[in-house]
């Protein structure tokens, strides 16, 4: 079982990145569970008709002593597996500790073992790594880091704070960064800028996602680019991007 997480600053683009790539993996053949770690719960809606999905903190609060794994994993489109976390109440409580005991209920009921993904995918907010948010690097719960960043300041800035938190758990037999995925805004000298990061931070940037208006019309619609338009040029990006992840998370495990 492959275990992957897709971090990058909030608004980037993460979240449709991630959606199409578990769409684009559903299609190779592979069994995909995506897990949302986000506290806007939104991370899995493009894979159920642009609809949110029951969270695993609200079904604890709804029925917390007989929840189970029909309450918070659903088949979406291209049987991809969908858990979103969830978050607290507005105002009281911690998100990182919402993901933190989302994660160990999907543990305690068997969900890996019961659905057997052969990929795991962890959508994770990356404006901040500490608490709950650095769960799928440090508890053990991804294998490969990919981070989702474009020429903007703040997503360059977002990036370059994850790759410090995977380098100090670098020692630790942690998660790893395993390339950079660039999600094109046209801003000046965007490539460059990105590429001087991955130089920076020693990893790849393993793909190059085009500003597309394809994208936009696939959310409008409830969709991934990879399932309504699978004949566009974005779709065989989000294809390209899902084999060049497969091939990286081969490379390693091949090292390991």
């Amino acid at each position: 079982m492959k275990k992957i997480a897709i971090y990058g600053k909030g608004g980037i683009g993460k979240s449709t990145t991630t959606s199409n790539l578990s769409m684009a993996l559903s299609t190779m053949g592979l069994k995909v569970m995506q897990i949302g770690c986000d506290p806007k719960s939104d991370s899995t809606s493009s894979l159920n008709g642009g609809r949110e999905i029951p969270t695993v903190l609200d079904a604890l609060r709804d029925h917390p002593h007989r929840i189970a794994l029909e309450d918070i994993v659903v088949e979406g489109s291209g049987g991809v597996l969908c858990v979103e976390a969830g978050g607290p109440t507005p105002g009281i409580g911690c998100a990182g500790r919402g993901i933190i005991t989302a994660f160990e209920k999907l543990e305690e009921l068997g969900a890996y073992e019961v659905y057997q993904p052969d990929v795991v995918i962890y959508d994770v907010l990356g404006d901040v790594v500490c608490g709950g948010f650095a769960m799928p690097i440090r508890g053990g719960y991804a294998r490969d880091v990919f981070i989702v960043t474009s020429g903007e300041k703040m997503a360059l800035f977002a990036a370059g704070n994850i790759a410090l938190a995977l380098e100090a758990f670098k020692n630790r037999g942690y998660a790893r960064l395993s390339g950079l995925i660039l999600n094109s805004r046209n801003v000046k000298n965007e490539e460059d800028l990105v590429t001087d990061l991955a130089r920076r931070v020693d990893a790849p940037v393993i793909s190059i996602l085009s500003r597309s208006p394809v994208v936009h019309k696939a959310e409008e619609e409830g969709g991934t680019v990879v399932q309504l338009f699978p004949e566009s040029e974005m779709a065989e990006e989000y294809m390209t991007l899902a084999r060049s992840i497969l091939e990286v998370s081969n490379h390693d495990e091949s090292l390991l």
